[in-house]
């Protein structure tokens, strides 16, 4: 994949593995990352204070914390007093954050116009758009359409893509990579509600796919349980 001529990027940063793992990726591909998190009205603090420890462990050039709250509109189990189920469902799992993704790539576009930025990495992947419709590959190549049609560098000639390379990737092909490039997942918070400490709760989807993922990858789960 080419830098050209300018290598900076905007990294969307949760604080989980994926989101850490495509930071790595960023890294590895020699891009100045400027990693971006938002404070989205999730049920815990947790995973951004894991993204704050993320930036500065892998060496982002910068991280930001942008405050949108979702609560105002609800209908997630993450952003509503709805109970975060612990078996899976069938269609789009209450879990799913109504527009989150185009909100948060759409604070990222903002960034990049202000940075200069030539690119937007999101960690998106196979395992997430089989439920949420946001995380698809029909999804990304739309926004990265629009990103080009609504904004001064792309009409301007200077396009931006949009970067998801886990986006073919399985859980455990996730954490296979992520050992790969050296990362320590023990710094990083999956749970759907993890607690103050950012033990994770073990019992919701989020928990259930992670340590499916390292149990397929043979690699020893490090993530620190509440019991």
């Amino acid at each position: 994949m080419s830098i050209g001529p300018n290598p900076h990027a905007v990294v969307l940063l949760s604080g989980g593995m994926d989101s850490t793992v495509v930071l790595a990726e960023a890294l590895a591909a020699g891009r100045t990352c400027h990693a971006l998190s938002i404070r989205y009205g999730q049920r815990h603090r947790s995973e951004l204070e894991a993204a704050a420890r993320i930036a500065q462990a892998l060496g982002a050039h910068d991280h930001r914390v942008l405050d949108v709250d979702l609560r105002l509109i609800g209908g997630s189990a993450l952003t509503a007093d709805i109970a975060v189920p612990e078996q899976p469902g069938a269609g789009i799992p209450v879990t799913y954050v109504p527009a989150r993704n185009t909100i948060m790539l759409s604070l990222a576009l903002g960034l990049a116009e202000v940075l200069d930025a030539r690119e937007i990495w999101i960690g998106v992947n196979a395992v997430d758009y089989s439920g949420y419709p946001d995380c698809r590959p029909e999804f990304v190549a739309a926004f990265e359409r629009l990103a080009n049609l609504a904004t001064k560098a792309g009409v301007s000639g200077q396009p931006l893509a949009i970067r998801a390379p886990l986006m073919a990737m399985t859980k455990a092909q996730i954490a296979t990579r992520g050992i790969e490039l050296g990362i320590d997942f023990a710094l990083t918070v999956s749970c759907y509600q993890a607690d103050a400490d950012g033990r994770a709760c073990g019992q919701c989807d989020a928990c259930r796919l992670r340590a499916q993922g390292f149990e397929a990858a043979g690699v020893p789960d490090p993530t620190r349980y509440a019991t």
